[in-house]
């Protein structure tokens, strides 16, 4: 079954450079041509990824990011003519899987569209055993991750990146470690990308009182912490 992407970009050209690559890649469009039509296009179409122009009229990008991440995990890759580092980091700490530059490639951002896709899609043979680790629990085959039986909503990157710690708790994990195992190594991601996802991990763990669940080794990268509830 073909994919079907929401493109909201409110300059109709870019709309209609993108709807042709991604239909020439074998997948479905719908469009819209600013935040609150976004919203209107998502909830009507369920759409399996997002391409998400930063700076529209009535509603911009990331606040339209903020409201659907409140209803769905569904992946999104923001636009943006800024390549403002700041930009990009605000982008994936409210819940951006990727993010890309204008002026683009159409044929990049139909790659990056398929790796985020592929790695959304991914999931582990039904024998994958559940990773616990403190309070934490996370289910491969399920896909979903819980602190003290709460359940935490995870994009697919942040889950890869948990699932990647966690399997080996003794080891500390290098950037280039960690983005070759979210990412797949499919395309180029700077690895500064890797410290916007776990800040936004550790903000989601520190919203059910947990301020120990990734650690920095510095000078080295990063390995799972405790998992556990502040005393």
């Amino acid at each position: 079954m073909a994919h079907r992407i929401l493109v909201a970009d409110d300059d109709s050209h870019i709309r209609d450079i993108i709807c042709f690559a991604l239909e020439k890649a074998g997948m479905k469009t719908v469009s819209a041509c600013d935040g609150a039509e976004a919203l209107r296009r998502f909830s009507e179409a369920t759409p399996d990824l997002v391409v998400l122009d930063v700076g529209m009229p009535e509603m911009d990008g990331l606040e339209v990011c903020r409201r659907i991440r409140k209803i769905s995990d569904a992946p999104i890759l923001f636009l943006s003519a800024r390549d403002e580092e700041i930009d990009r980091v605000i982008g994936l700490e409210i819940g951006g899987d990727d993010y890309v530059t204008k002026p683009f490639s159409p044929r990049e951002l139909v790659a990056r569209v398929n790796a985020i896709l592929k790695r959304a899609q991914a999931r582990p043979a039904p024998e994958a055993a559940a990773l616990s680790r403190g309070d934490l629990t996370l289910d491969p085959n399920a896909h979903a991750a819980t602190f003290r039986t709460q359940p935490i909503a995870l994009t697919a990157i942040e889950f890869a990146i948990l699932r990647t710690l966690l399997a080996r708790p003794g080891m500390v994990f290098t950037r280039d470690q960690i983005l070759d195992a979210a990412y797949g190594g499919a395309i180029h991601v700077a690895d500064r990308t890797i410290d916007s996802h776990i800040r936004n991990i550790r903000a989601k763990f520190g919203a059910l009182a947990c301020d120990n669940a990734i650690e920095t080794v510095h000078g080295v990268g990063f390995r799972i912490g405790r998992c556990g509830a502040k005393a």
